[in-house]
């Protein structure tokens, strides 16, 4: 498993991060409770079967979504 932490661009509004809570769980792998937006500081904070999804996977849908990710932070536990 692994847990990431994802800097995005500034998010404007609080559906912005129903979006993107919603398209982070649509993917086999992620732990769906593990997955956190936060609105003030702008990032997602989550927990991955990194044999299943990868970082980028989970970056991707992000982006599709239409918000920028500016970096990530990703760890073993």
């Amino acid at each position: 498993m692994q847990k990431a932490t994802i800097q995005l661009e500034t998010l404007t509004c609080p559906s912005c991060m129903q979006k993107i809570e919603n398209g982070v769980k649509s993917l086999d792998g992620v732990d769906k409770k593990s997955i956190k937006v936060l609105f003030n500081s702008s990032k997602v904070r989550v927990e991955y079967d990194d044999e299943k999804v990868s970082i980028k996977d989970i970056e991707h849908v992000i982006d599709k979504l239409g918000y920028e990710v500016l970096k990530s932070q990703v760890k073993n536990i």
